[in-house]
C-alpha cells in the first residue's frame, strides 16, 4: 500500500481507492518523463510492403520502416535473416541478398511485434506515371473505358502479374511512404477493373514474352504538369528552368479572380435551377496543389525511391501544352527524367514514355511531340509513337492496347535486350540535292512503306519559313520530298499539326514520329 503521507492533508482513508489511483498517476507521469519505463512502439513498414507484392530481382533488397527508437529489427526473407537498430528518429533500414525471379515467398518482420508477409514474388518492378491518358484505367463505366471493355476486364487473368495503386497526393515536403490507393493485388478482372490500362496492357504482353513476375506500380494523376512531378533539387539547379516558377506566381495570382467569378457562376447556376432553366458554367481552374512545382514528386514519388524497380513507362505532356509552357517541355522533360534516375540511384534505368497522340484541339501537341523526341538522346529512352491512334474528338482515346503493346516492344528491346523492331521510323539525317530534300531513318531495315495511299504528311519551306504541301515518294530507305514552288528547299515537316493526316510506317508495323528538320550546311546541297 502507498504511503498516505505522501498524500496532501484533506485526502483521508475513507478516500483510500482514490489516493491509489493519484499516486500510480503519479508514478506513471514520472516513468514517462524519466524515461524508465519506456513503452515500445510496434514496428511498421513502408506502406509499399504488403501481401502479393513484387521485390526487384538481381538487385538487393531493400527493406525499411519505423519503430521505437534503438530498437533491434530482424527481418527474413528466402532463407536469409538480417537484422537492424532503429536510429534516434525511429527509422531502420536494411538490405537483404540478391535473388533471382521466382516465388510464392513469405517475409516476416519481427520486432516487439511480428508481421508476416505471403504470397510475395520476385520479378521485375515497373512504375507506371503521368497524368490522365495513364491513369485511364480499363473500365470507365457504362462501356466507356478502353476499346473492348467488357472482352478486355474479364480476360485479365495473370497471377504472375501485381498491382499496386497509388493515391493522388502532393505535398510540400517529400513523404516516407506513399498513401495507397489500392494496396498490392493479384491482377484479376476485378483488380485489373480500375487499374491504369496503359500499365495492365504493357504488364501483359511483358509478362508473356520474358516469363517472369511483373510488379506495376501506377503513380499516376491526371491533369497535372511535368513540373509537378520533379524534385525542388532538380528544378532548382538549373537557372532555365526558373520560368517554371514565374508560371506558378502567375498562376497563383490570377486564382483569386477566377475563384471569385466561379461563386459567381455558382450562384446563377443555383438561380437558374430554381427557375427550371440551364445556365453552364465556364470557368475552370486546376487544383493548386496539383499543379505545385515538385508537389507531386514530394507526395507520390519520392516515397517509392527507397523502392527497386526495373524501370519507369510515362505518359504525359498534354498539361504542358500552353503557350506559357511548351517552349519550356523539351528541358524539363529531360530534367525529370535525369532526376528520377538520380533519386533511384540505380543508374540509368529504362526510361519509356508515350509521345502524345493525334487530337483535334491540341493547338500545341505538334510542339511538345518535337519536345519528347528530343529526349531520345538520353540513354535507355524509348518512344512509342501514338501519332495513328488517338482520336481526333477526344483526348482520351479508348485504343490504349497499342499504346501499352508498343511500350512493352520498347522494354522488350531497351530493357531486356531482345533483337526486335520496336520503334517506327525516326528521323535522323536530311540533305538537300538541287530541288529536293532527302530524308534518312533509323528503324528502318525492314523497309519503309505508305499505308492507306501515296505518302502524305510532309510540308517543305525554304528560308522563308513559309511551308507547303509537299509531294513525298519513298526511294529505298529514305524519302524524297519536293514541291516545284520551293526552288531551294531548307526545312521539312513531318505530322506536324494536332491531329495530322500522315501514313510512313516501317515494314514491322510501326508508324513514324512527327519532326521537324533543317538542312544544317549550305554545302549539303
Amino acid at each position: 500500500m502507498p504511503d498516505c503521507s505522501l498524500l496532501p492533508n484533506h485526502v483521508t482513508r475513507d478516500s483510500l481507492p482514490v489516493r491509489r489511483s493519484i499516486v500510480f498517476a503519479f508514478a506513471i507521469l514520472i516513468c514517462i518523463a524519466s524515461q524508465s519505463c519506456a513503452i515500445q512502439a510496434e514496428v511498421r513498414l513502408s506502406s509499399v510492403f504488403a501481401d502479393h507484392m513484387v521485390i526487384q530481382r538481381d538487385i538487393p533488397v531493400h527493406i525499411w520502416g519505423d519503430a521505437s527508437p534503438a530498437e533491434a529489427i530482424t527481418v527474413s526473407f528466402r532463407g536469409e535473416t538480417r537484422h537492424s537498430t532503429t536510429d534516434d528518429l525511429g527509422r531502420w533500414s536494411l538490405y537483404l541478398a540478391t535473388g533471382s525471379a521466382g516465388g510464392p515467398f513469405e517475409m516476416i518482420v519481427q520486432g516487439v511485434n511480428r508481421i508476416a508477409m505471403e504470397d510475395i514474388l520476385v520479378g521485375d518492378v515497373w512504375i507506371a506515371s503521368g497524368q490522365s491518358n495513364m491513369e485511364f484505367p480499363l473500365a470507365e463505366g457504362m462501356n466507356r473505358g478502353v476499346t473492348n471493355e467488357r472482352e478486355e476486364i474479364a480476360a485479365a487473368n495473370y497471377p504472375r502479374i501485381r498491382l499496386l495503386d497509388i493515391e493522388p497526393r502532393s505535398s510540400e515536403i517529400p513523404q516516407d511512404g506513399p498513401a495507397i490507393r489500392h494496396p498490392w493485388s493479384v491482377c484479376t478482372p476485378t483488380s485489373a477493373a480500375n487499374f491504369s490500362a496503359v500499365g495492365y496492357f504493357f504488364a501483359r504482353d511483358l509478362q508473356q514474352h520474358q516469363e517472369i513476375p511483373i510488379g506495376v506500380i501506377d503513380a499516376s494523376w491526371g491533369g497535372t504538369p511535368a513540373e509537378a512531378w520533379t524534385s525542388l533539387d532538380a528544378l532548382s539547379a538549373d537557372a532555365l528552368l526558373m520560368p517554371v516558377f514565374a508560371r506558378r506566381a502567375a498562376a497563383m495570382n490570377g486564382l483569386q479572380s477566377i475563384l471569385r467569378k466561379e461563386k459567381i457562376e455558382q450562384a446563377e447556376s443555383e438561380r437558374a435551377k430554381a427557375a427550371g432553366t440551364s445556365f453552364t458554367p465556364t470557368t475552370w481552374h486546376p487544383d493548386p496543389e496539383m499543379w505545385k512545382p515538385a508537389g507531386i514528386y514530394n507526395g507520390m514519388i519520392a516515397p517509392l525511391t527507397p523502392f527497386a524497380i526495373k524501370g519507369v513507362i510515362w505518359y504525359q505532356g498534354e498539361s504542358n501544352s500552353t503557350p506559357d509552357a511548351a517552349y519550356l517541355y523539351a528541358r524539363l522533360f529531360r530534367t525529370l527524367i535525369e532526376d528520377w534516375r538520380a533519386q533511384w540511384a540505380e543508374g540509368d534505368f529504362p526510361f519509356l514514355f508515350v509521345q502524345l497522340a493525334n487530337w483535334g484541339p491540341g493547338t500545341l501537341f505538334p510542339e511538345i511531340r518535337e519536345a519528347q523526341r528530343q529526349a531520345l538522346v538520353l540513354r535507355d529512352t524509348s518512344m512509342a509513337v501514338a501519332i495513328d491512334v488517338g482520336d481526333p474528338d477526344d483526348v482520351h482515346p479508348k485504343n490504349k492496347q497499342d499504346v501499352g503493346l508498343r511500350l512493352s516492344l520498347a522494354a522488350r528491346a531497351v530493357a531486356y535486350g531482345e533483337n526486335i523492331e520496336y520503334s517506327g521510323p525516326a528521323f535522323r539525317a536530311l540533305t538537300a540535292d538541287g530541288t529536293v530534300l532527302r530524308l534518312r531513318f533509323d528503324h528502318a531495315n525492314s523497309g519503309l512503306i505508305s499505308r492507306n495511299g501515296a505518302l502524305r504528311g510532309f510540308v517543305i519551306a525554304g528560308a522563308d519559313e513559309k511551308y507547303l504541301p509537299a509531294q513525298a515518294r519513298i526511294e529505298g530507305n529514305t524519302v524524297i520530298v519536293s514541291d516545284e514552288r520551293v526552288t531551294e528547299p531548307m526545312y521539312v515537316k513531318y505530322g506536324w499539326a494536332p491531329d495530322p493526316d500522315c501514313n510512313l510506317y516501317n515494314g514491322a508495323g510501326l508508324p513514324a514520329s512527327p519532326f521537324q528538320a533543317k538542312v544544317l550546311h549550305a554545302g549539303a546541297r
